[in-house]
């Protein structure tokens, strides 16, 4: 793969998880009934959080606080747990100077950070902790490592999840998405990088704790989330089933586009939703397939561009 290539989508990915969750913004919380009657195709202003037109949610920010982390200080958890204190008590990476959504597990999560809990001890572990808040920030993770060795490289997704979210269910859903990712990255198709992260997770995931976590997940490592109907694809804040949507967006969509709007038109937690089949569907694409007008619509464009080149 040419350098030029990557660069595309490494650009692609992490700007395409910014433009799935602006596009999420101004619709969240609302049904999927009040989007079929009144779908999402382009860019909203204010609506749900009165937020100006290409407003990413924490979501973005806290994507930006990891991608920050990692060009400047590399693999470095407690660097990572500063920024996201930054960014909840300074508004470090927010795209208008303050914080205007953050979930409950989340917020808890990085308060004991502030006190400084150990990183790796700080997220949720119970089971009604497994929000999708890591699976949507995990994305830099594998725009910055893409070649690092598979066992490497979910150890790393999940001591980062567990920033925010430590249960095994989370960390799983962060890992299978980063290996999919660098699949992705590395110029596998759609189709063939779903089954490599499959089989390349296999391993790690039959083995505990994850191995109890793998029911959850059957329709996923089982390669057969594309066939689900439509009514059995969530668009809620669980992490489970947010990584089904995702994935149920992206093989059954051709586009960019096609794949963020169908993730955003679900309803519920439409910006997550939005950001995480985003920036799989941002690297499947590359910065050239995502409308240049969503892109030149997002806040703090030319820092985020200036983030992305350093990778």
């Amino acid at each position: 793969m040419t350098a030029t290539n990557r660069s595309n989508r490494i650009n692609g990915g992490l700007l395409g998880l910014l433009v799935g969750d602006a596009l999420g913004v101004p619709v969240e919380f609302t049904s999927r009934a009040e989007r079929l009657a009144d779908p999402v195709t382009g860019m909203r202003a204010y609506g749900t959080h009165k937020q100006p037109a290409g407003t990413w949610s924490d979501d973005g920010s806290l994507a930006l606080c990891t991608a920050s982390s990692l060009v400047e200080a590399g693999y470095d958890l407690r660097d990572t747990a500063t920024r996201f204190v930054r960014w909840l008590d300074e508004g470090y990476w927010t795209p208008h100077g303050s914080v205007f959504d953050i979930g409950y597990t989340t917020r808890h999560a990085i308060r004991r950070l502030r006190q400084g809990v150990v990183t790796t001890e700080a997220g949720g572990q119970r089971e009604q902790d497994n929000g999708n808040g890591s699976l949507m920030r995990i994305l830099p993770l594998a725009l910055r490592f893409p070649d690092l060795a598979v066992p490497h490289l979910l150890s790393r997704a999940h001591a980062l999840s567990c920033l925010t979210h430590a249960h095994p269910r989370s960390q799983l859903a962060c890992g299978f998405y980063t290996i999919m990712a660098t699949r992705l990255l590395a110029g596998q198709t759609l189709h063939d990088a779903y089954v490599s992260a499959i089989e390349l997770t296999r391993p790690t995931y039959s083995q505990p704790p994850f191995a109890a976590e793998l029911p959850h997940y059957e329709r996923v490592i089982g390669g057969r989330i594309a066939d689900a109907p439509a009514d059995s694809i969530r668009g809620d804040g669980y992490v489970v089933h947010t990584l089904e949507a995702s994935l149920w967006c992206l093989l059954r969509n051709d586009s960019y586009a096609a794949t963020v709007l169908a993730a955003v038109n679900l309803g519920e937690d439409t910006d997550s939703t939005g950001a995480v089949a985003g920036g799989l569907a941002g690297i499947v694409y590359g910065e050239t397939g995502i409308p240049a007008e969503w892109i030149q619509t997002l806040a703090r464009l030319d820092d985020v561009r200036l983030l992305a080149s350093q990778f």
